[in-house]
């Protein structure tokens, strides 16, 4: 989790002056769900996640990476991914809301509010049918869940097959932008929903919902455990809401008027990094010098993955139309790419 939060703490500064360009929707504040639900899934599992999606890739990222170096080399490859550079995990082509890496299982993230829940249900059929027993971890915000998509998507996960092996993780952080969820104090105007919990939608689609403290890492770990193990079995899927908040506004140009400080101060005393150091220190299992120590060396690796990415080019212009089309017919991919390349210089 440390990671994480030094990943989200680096990026938002390099967006303030200007090195990392564009919008950013930052995950700090939220890593108890990311990483304890992927915690819970096996190494052939999959995941979708959503444009607040770094957290998400930072987790399988780890999961995945078997020594030290694998651990540096997944974070230089987010660094400059979000820098639009080569050396990134997407060769700079997908940047922030975009970042995937399919084969560490994830499928990738979308600027789509909701957009990401029909993929991930479509990947549980896959494996249904392919008979792998893979299961497939779909994460999204409280505001994906008033979309069309999010309906019909988990619908069909609940129907297609007897049940699809995905579990719905709903991250609600209270605010759809600067829109309470729901808020009783407000007019209803002023909300996205008069319901307040959203677990409590998979009664109408026949699934188990639970609710959790998106704030610890452990509680996150052993309910999406319990989802994961039903939809191995073929019990189907699971809608878990995770209560959580996060600490940057909806974007990077966000200020947060809509929250007062008082509230930002009550979560943030729930910080998710102190909620299980404090566990730790409490049985026994870590001391401060040995927690201060992997604090310490999460910082370096995000230090040191800055600055490969600084360090790395930029795609060259020659590669504009790669990975752009299926290359079944290498010869009119050639044309094209020489097509465009000739607009290009004449533009410059």
């Amino acid at each position: 989790m440390y990671e994480i939060r030094f990943f989200e703490d680096k990026v938002y500064a390099l967006l303030r002056e200007g090195t990392i360009k564009g919008a950013s929707h930052l995950y700090a504040g939220q890593e108890a769900v990311a990483v304890g639900a992927i915690a819970a899934i096996n190494e052939n599992d999959v995941i979708a996640s959503t444009h607040r999606g770094h957290g998400h890739c930072g987790a399988i990222g780890n999961k995945h990476a078997k020594t030290e170096e694998a651990r540096q080399e997944h974070w230089n490859k987010m660094m400059a991914e979000l820098m639009g550079k080569a050396t990134g995990y997407c060769k700079g082509r997908g940047g922030s809301m975009h970042i995937a890496d399919v084969q560490k299982g994830n499928l990738g993230s979308t600027g789509i509010v909701g957009g990401n829940i029909p993929v991930a249900t479509g990947a549980a059929l896959a494996e249904k049918l392919k008979g792998s027993g893979s299961v497939v971890l779909c994460f999204f915000g409280d505001g994906a869940t008033n979309t069309g998509a999010f309906h019909e998507a988990v619908n069909m996960g609940s129907t297609l097959l007897c049940g699809l092996p995905v579990v719905y993780i709903c991250e609600n952080n209270l605010y759809g932008m600067s829109v309470p969820f729901c808020d009783k104090s407000v007019d209803k105007a002023g909300q996205a929903s008069r319901i307040r919990d959203i677990y409590a939608r998979a009664a109408a689609y026949g699934i188990p919902g639970e609710s959790i403290d998106g704030m610890d890492v452990l509680a996150v770990k052993d309910t999406v455990a319990r989802a994961v193990e039903r939809a191995r079995n073929g019990e189907g899927p699971t809608l878990i809401e995770a209560k959580t908040y996060r600490w940057y506004g909806h974007s990077s140009s966000d200020q947060r008027i809509y929250r007062t400080r008082e509230e930002e101060a009550e979560w943030k005393a729930r910080d998710p990094l102190v909620v299980l150091r404090n566990k730790l220190l409490d049985w026994r299992i870590a001391d401060e010098a040995e927690l201060d120590a992997i604090r310490d060396k999460a910082e370096r690796t995000i230090e040191d993955a800055t600055q490969f990415a600084l360090n790395s080019p930029y795609p060259d212009v020659s590669e504009l139309m790669d990975d752009v089309y299926v290359p079944s017919s290498p010869s009119k991919i050639e044309e094209a790419r020489v097509a465009e390349l000739e607009t290009l210089a004449k533009v410059h």
